[in-house]
């Protein structure tokens, strides 16, 4: 059983930053270089939508067309951990975001389907 919390999340300004971290963590013992993963946010009402990925291994990444050129997804292996930079927010973006995890380690993909393992989210708000 992977274990995901995130944290980071909070009240900012339109055309702040904020930055997520997702931190995994396994009774067994956890890698994060053998699983690739991702982030999603869901407003209130509103479905489950992909952010970011980064792949295991070889640190590809994907963006949704709506936060490209403002967010940046990257990883820590030795701290467990996978981060979102958040630039230039926008009240578009406020949400509750979540990390999740899949041992495809080379998967790219922002399709909630795909991810097995997942955490229990962190709110992000952007308001005035």
């Amino acid at each position: 059983q992977v274990h995901l919390v995130e944290s980071g999340g909070g009240l900012v300004q339109p055309g702040g930053s904020l930055r997520l971290s997702c931190t995994a963590s396994e009774a067994s013992g956890f890698s994060l270089d053998l699983y690739t993963v991702a982030w999603f946010r869901q407003a209130p009402g509103k479905k489950r939508e992909g952010v970011s990925c980064i792949s295991a291994s070889d640190g590809y990444t994907s963006y949704a067309d709506s936060v490209k050129g403002r967010f940046t997804i990257s990883k820590d292996d030795a701290k467990n951990t996978v981060y979102l930079q958040m630039n230039s927010l926008k009240p578009e973006d406020t949400a509750f975001y979540f990390c999740a995890a899949s041992a495809h380690p080379e998967l790219l993909s922002l399709n909630t389907v795909d991810f097995r393992n997942w955490g229990q989210g962190t709110q992000v708000t952007v308001s005035s």
